[in-house]
């Protein structure tokens, strides 16, 4: 009787890790498919896109690490060459040398640091806001830090990456923070009929 028990726990498992599996990969794609949604904006170089609310997504619905790993396969998806970044720039690793770096590169750490806030405690709308807001505060951070070293003036550095976006940053905190939550409430109910 422990053979099929173990064989169904083993399967379970399996089960389970492909649905992990298939969930980061998924997440990548999503983020792809969000970076074609982008706006070259005059006087900037880094175009307002629908990456940074996939990030925010992504991070508050698979958590810090499964958030972490979908959005560093993204990263290597577009260091091989794939087409997932914003079609505003240059290609593949060379992407990691412009003005959009900074974001890029923090985008792991931004979708492991918004899952990692909101897991840590009762799931509401309000916790989601505020990691999405510190989320993006850490993307921010990460991408004027790199406008600064390409420019050597943090007032340009504001200008190219910040100013532009503030108000398309709410829209999608905001936005994130009750997709997360009205997906919580669905499957919650879902789960108890």
């Amino acid at each position: 009787m422990s053979a099929p028990m173990t064989g169904a726990a083993v399967r379970g498992r399996s089960l389970d890790s492909a649905l992990q599996i298939a969930a980061v990969v998924a997440a990548s794609l999503f983020v792809a498919v969000s970076a074609r949604f982008s706006l070259p904006i005059p006087g900037t170089p880094v175009p307002l896109s629908m990456q940074n609310f996939a990030v925010l997504l992504v991070g508050l619905s698979l958590g810090s690490r499964r958030g972490f790993i979908a959005l560093a396969l993204y990263l290597a998806e577009g260091a091989a060459g794939l087409p997932v970044f914003a079609p505003v720039g240059a290609p593949g690793i060379l992407r990691f040398a412009g003005p959009t770096a900074g974001y890029l590169i923090a985008y792991p750490f931004v979708a492991a640091f918004a899952g990692y806030i909101f897991e840590r405690g009762k799931r509401t709308f309000t916790r989601a806001a505020m990691a999405a807001i510190a989320s993006e505060l850490l993307l921010f951070a990460c991408g004027i830090s790199w406008l600064y070293v390409l420019t050597h003036s943090f007032a340009r550095a504001l200008s190219f990456g910040l100013y532009w976006f503030i108000f398309a940053e709410v829209i999608k905190v905001m936005l994130a923070a009750g997709i997360v939550r009205s997906w919580q409430g669905f499957f919650h109910r879902n789960i108890q009929n």
